[in-house]
């Protein structure tokens, strides 16, 4: 638990350098319609970070779906993921245990 928060102070204090050698930097942001003149360098920057993020949940929620139904499927009936192979509900239903090492001869 302690490690959790010495990394985020850690980056949180990268983030903080990066701003303060950004302060006076300052750049123009098209957005084909309208300019947004004078955008310092770090606003910049977290904004794309921030939007990636958001652009990236529909990727991450949708493996995350996919995952749970197909392992739900495979634990609710083994047949259906090997259908070709025969489970045995008994013991009765077994092969004949034969002598020798690992069952052999």
């Amino acid at each position: 638990m302690p490690w959790r928060l010495i990394g985020f102070i850690l980056i949180f204090a990268v983030f903080l350098i990066f701003i303060a050698f950004n302060l006076q930097n300052s750049c123009d942001i098209n957005l084909i319609f309208h300019v947004f003149p004078q955008v310092p360098v770090y606003l910049t920057a977290f904004s794309s970070f921030i939007l990636g993020m958001f652009c990236a949940i529909p990727f991450i929620l949708g493996i995350r779906k996919k995952k749970g139904g197909k392992e739900a499927a495979a634990k609710e009936n083994p047949k259906k993921k090997f259908p070709w192979s025969k489970v045995a509900e008994s013991e009765e239903e077994l092969p004949p245990r034969t002598e020798g090492p690992y069952g052999i001869g």
